[in-house]
């Protein structure tokens, strides 16, 4: 399939992707930090080039709930994320994954079709993750440790949260997990398209 990956720096799910035999390519305002297929600059200017699927982490800054208290003095942010996410939810793509965390997109635009956490992928923490799917079914866990998680230290389980400030937090906050990436390939690059299907049947 041909897969674009919409609002990634870090190469995570578009390489995970690529291993998997697909045409990926990632697309964020900033540069790739691997190696790889990478367009920076706005999504909405490849969002038309006849992608299978697309998978987008748009910003959480101004929709997150965590933020929540912020909302009534970033009133004009947060209608512009808003309407950001509404346009990727509405890109001429057949199958959309669309990730964030809990708060405005699903109180705003709809609810999430699930919610995930790290520990169902093998890591051993915890970061509530809502995916709004398009053409796709749920994304199953693939390795559940959160026993292990939960005999971990709070602060060590919940790293993201205890990340230090800096001007690089957001970044690391904001990165995919390699075995929810793992998973997203191995089980999203199995739906093909109809018109796909058709092809691989003929051989």
């Amino acid at each position: 399939m041909r897969v674009l990956i919409g609002c990634e720096f870090s190469g995570t799910v578009r390489d995970a992707f690529i291993r998997g035999g697909h045409d990926a390519m990632s697309c964020d305002l900033l540069p790739t930090e691997k190696p790889g297929p990478h367009y920076q600059g706005d999504v909405f200017d490849v969002i038309n080039d006849g992608w299978d699927l697309g998978i987008f982490h748009p910003p959480c800054t101004y929709l997150t709930r965590a933020g929540a208290r912020w909302w009534p003095e970033r009133r004009q942010e947060q209608e512009e994320a808003l309407e950001f996410v509404r346009r990727l939810m509405m890109a001429p793509i057949s199958r959309i994954a669309l990730e964030n965390p809990p708060g405005a997109i699903g109180t705003r635009i709809r609810p999430a079709d699930q919610y995930i956490q790290p520990w169902m992928f093998g890591h051993t923490e915890t970061k509530m993750t809502g995916l709004w799917l398009k053409g796709l079914p749920l994304l199953l866990a693939t390795n559940n440790v959160k026993a292990e998680m939960l005999m971990l230290p709070i602060a060590e389980r919940s790293k993201i949260h205890y990340a230090a400030p800096g001007p690089d937090r957001w970044k690391e906050r904001s990165r995919t997990y390699e075995g929810i990436a793992e998973a997203m390939a191995a089980q999203w690059g199995l739906v093909l398209p109809a018109e796909k299907r058709e092809q691989l049947a003929l051989f």
